[in-house]
């Protein structure tokens, strides 16, 4: 180890090296800055013999106190036997991840973590780090309790990897059956709709066979008495003609008053053909069918039930987090008119969030890599929460004027695509395996819908909800935000309540971390809150913060990202971004 202070020489030869015409050990370190000097000792592990000053120093500093040093009675007496460049010992060999020339021989008590000499000089060097040597402590490994502890916790996890496999398999091959029980049965229920069908078609045929053999029966009347009629009409006719021209005046006269009282019977029979009224048909549909075939987009839905055996009580324990903010992100722009009031945030990976910012009647696209808003589109009208349906469209509600309206990212540009006309004040959304889950208010409900704005099921549960304005959901799961009723209610996929948890005072947006809890914006403790999947328990992660009001997580690099509303700038323009490990 070179001496501070000393440069280095312009010219270097073996002969700075120690290697002069009378072979006389000298301070290989000082040889290579400046004087030579001669050896005082020697050190085993750098392969270099050392002056006075460079064997003090070499016993003191970090990297080096551990190794191995002769006295000069002790040490080589020639140059010639050591080694120029030394090779690490064979039992280092494991490269350091940061710095993948160095070799690990080092370990931070502190921070649980292995080192290189240039980690230990770069960031542990700190009054709270105690860094040791690994040859001095790696003994006490050997049969410890920490090595029948870590061979345990591999065995249990090795054990619970067979198991979960196993019960994967089982139940994806009980799902499968399940599925193709599903479809026979829709194939049975569409026999009994066909049947059913053919039912009422021959009812239409059998009308219409009635109708037929009695317009056929009542033509046959008509024209057997038009046929009599004329008949005798002609006869009586020719009667009277006959008898006129013969002069036979008293049979005229009878012959006359008998047609007389034959043409007014006549007349009347006549007259009640007018009664046979024949009707051109043609078919009007049945619009309650007509409706429904033309509304349903199904002939029914899979109804699901988890095949997940439930966990332990010590399987909803929330663990504890490391936390540190990450900065900031201005979300304000030249077109904004008015301060940011961020009320919806949802990521696409890897690096663009979706911001909808009510106070400007906008939705924002955000490159977190840049920290820079990169497009707007306006729309009109405050819109609320959003939630992305495929890797290019996402969905935004729009209370005011009781719309979903989705939107899609082409070329780094928002377009405005449908819009759904739905029934009620909209605010919270999430997207799932095909379906939207939407909150409303005035009245407080809950609607599962398709993505055609068809309402596949209403919350079953009276008097839930009454202020619901955020929604997020897994396939097992849909979890809600109720500002008033100041809760988060979880809900299955049947709108039945599974659990609730109300240890919150005005709780705001949620949003669901990778491993299953949900994360909650709680505006009036300035907290956020992390609550286990069953809404069992709840425990604050994040405080003293500035009025928290939507967030997101990112599952890749464990960033939360959220708003904030206060009613000033310096908090509401900005996305806040922390780690949580």
């Amino acid at each position: 180890m070179a001496v501070p202070g000393k440069k280095l020489p312009k010219h270097f030869s073996l002969s700075t090296m120690g290697f002069d015409e009378d072979s006389k050990v000298y301070c290989q370190p000082c040889d290579r800055d400046g004087p030579r000097l001669p050896a005082h000792g020697y050190c085993a592990d750098c392969k270099e013999h050392l002056c006075e000053t460079c064997f003090i120093v070499h016993k003191r500093h970090t990297l080096s106190r551990h190794h191995t040093l002769l006295d000069k009675n002790s040490m080589p007496q020639s140059i010639s036997s050591v080694s120029v460049h030394p090779t690490q010992p064979d039992n280092f060999t494991k490269s350091c991840p940061k710095h993948t020339k160095e070799i690990i021989k080092f370990y931070c008590q502190n921070h649980k973590a292995l080192l290189c000499s240039v980690c230990v000089t770069l960031e542990h060097t700190g009054a709270s780090c105690k860094v040791n040597y690994i040859p001095d402590i790696s003994g006490q490994v050997i049969n410890s309790k920490e090595l029948q502890d870590i061979l345990k916790t591999m065995a249990t996890i090795t054990e619970q990897c067979r198991k979960k496999s196993e019960d994967l398999k089982k139940n994806t091959a009980k799902s499968n059956n399940s599925l193709t029980d599903a479809l026979a049965d829709i194939t049975k229920f569409r026999k009994e709709i066909n049947q059913r069908l053919d039912e009422l078609e021959r009812q239409a045929e059998n009308a219409s066979k009635t109708i037929l053999q009695e317009n056929n029966k009542n033509q046959k009347t008509v024209e057997r008495t038009c046929d009599d009629v004329t008949k005798s009409l002609k006869t009586s006719s020719d009667t009277i003609k006959h008898l006129n021209t013969s002069k036979q005046a008293d049979k005229l006269f009878m012959e006359l008053k008998l047609a007389q009282q034959m043409v007014k019977d006549y007349e009347k029979r006549v007259h009640h053909l007018a009664a046979y009224d024949v009707k051109e048909y043609n078919f009007k549909e049945n619009k309650v069918i007509s409706t429904l075939l033309d509304k349903e987009r199904s002939l029914g839905t899979f109804a699901e039930k988890s095949l997940k055996q439930p966990r332990s009580p010590l399987g909803v324990d929330i663990k504890s987090r490391q936390t540190s903010h990450q900065g900031e992100i201005c979300v304000k722009t030249s077109k904004d008119k008015d301060r940011c009031h961020i009320e919806g945030i949802i990521l696409f990976p890897p690096d663009l969030l979706i911001i909808t910012d009510n106070g400007n009647s906008a939705v924002k696209m955000v490159d977190t890599c840049s920290q820079s808003v990169t497009d707007q589109l306006q729309l009109g009208t405050g819109p609320w929460d959003v939630t992305s349906v495929t890797s290019t469209k996402f969905a935004v509600t729009l209370p005011d004027k009781q719309k979903i309206q989705f939107i899609s990212i082409s070329s780094n540009k928002l377009r405005k695509k449908q819009n759904l006309k739905v029934d009620g004040v909209c605010y919270g959304i999430s997207y799932c395996q095909g379906k939207l889950v939407v909150s409303f208010q005035n009245p407080a409900k809950l609607q599962i819908l398709d993505i055609n704005g068809t309402v596949l099921t209403t919350d079953k549960s009276e008097n839930i909800f009454s202020q619901p304005l955020y929604v997020t959901t897994n396939t097992n799961s849909i979890y809600v935000s109720d500002w008033m009723m100041k809760t988060i209610t979880r809900l299955n996929w049947q709108g039945e309540v599974t659990g609730s948890y109300g240890g919150t005072t005005r709780p705001r947006g949620i949003t669901l971390s990778d491993d299953g809890t949900v994360l909650v914006c709680d505006k009036h403790r300035h907290v956020i809150e992390e609550i286990a999947g069953d809404c069992s328990t709840g425990k604050v992660v994040l405080k003293d913060l500035n009025g928290p009001r939507a967030a997101c997580w990112c599952a890749e690099t464990c960033k939360l990202y959220f708003s904030c509303i206060t009613g000033q700038d310096k908090h509401d323009n900005f996305l806040q971004v922390f780690k949580l490990s």
